[in-house]
């Protein structure tokens, strides 16, 4: 049984899918939430290690999510921005938002390894 505890944020059934299925094939415990307020929800009720978080959704962007989660959060979790998004501006903005990395759509379990060897 894993004890690590991931959270896929996209409004996109298939994006949340791809990533959920990369996740649970490296061992781990998956959530899933379809926007940044279900997002905020689960967070509340669960301490996830990692978030995949969409940058473009409808309501909460990613973004803005990101910064709540980071204002109510007591343990550090590694908050990965989860985007097609990948111009060298997107990504500074992206860092100063509070996401520790961007991962650039589509995703690859290599890439993926990478991003989140040592939680």
């Amino acid at each position: 049984m894993t004890n690590r505890l991931a959270l896929v944020v996209d409004d996109h059934p298939t994006n949340r899918l791809l990533a959920s299925a990369l996740l649970k094939k490296l061992g781990w415990a998956v959530y899933e939430a379809d926007s940044g307020e279900s997002a905020l929800t689960l967070a509340g009720q669960h301490h996830f290690q990692l978030i995949m978080l969409d940058i473009s959704m409808p309501g909460l962007t990613g973004e803005e999510t990101c910064r709540q989660l980071r204002q109510r959060q007591t343990l550090p979790s590694r908050i990965l921005a989860y985007t097609a998004h990948a111009f060298p501006e997107d990504r500074q903005q992206f860092l100063q938002a509070g996401f520790d990395d961007i991962l650039v759509k589509p995703i690859n379990r290599q890439r993926l390894e990478e991003m989140i060897n040592g939680l």
